[in-house]
């Protein structure tokens, strides 16, 4: 499987996660010139929550939520912000999340959901 087929089908993972705890996904692959929202979706009516999904196969180079570095945080803001702009949510609170997804080929895939992963 390669990298990318590997994360889409983290995605798709997390993103049926997600909708099992009762959140709506309001969009997948959301893109802004600064960069990328894996998942966006509402919680509740009031809070909508950005997901950065990051799959991995192992733990050789670290638990994957270590790869959302302050980089990434920060583009995840920005495009996070334009979302909101577009959508004339300014008031709207909202949350980062990051959601692992562990890859096993000989088990089923493991999940772990960081709420509140970081903040604007």
């Amino acid at each position: 499987m390669s990298r990318q087929e590997l994360g889409q089908r983290g995605e798709e993972c997390a993103a049926a996660f997600l909708e099992r705890k009762g959140y709506r996904i309001a969009a997948r692959n959301y893109r802004a010139k600064v960069g990328e929202i894996d998942i966006i979706a509402w919680q509740d009516r009031e809070t909508l929550v950005f997901v950065e999904v990051k799959t991995r196969q192992g733990c050789l180079f670290g638990v994957p939520a270590q790869a959302v570095d302050a980089h990434k945080r920060k583009k995840i803001i920005l495009t996070a912000t334009q979302y909101l702009r577009q959508r004339r949510l300014d008031d709207c609170f909202c949350r980062f999340d990051v959601i692992e997804v562990y890859a096993i080929p000989t088990a089923p895939w493991r999940i772990r959901h960081y709420e509140g992963a970081f903040e604007m």
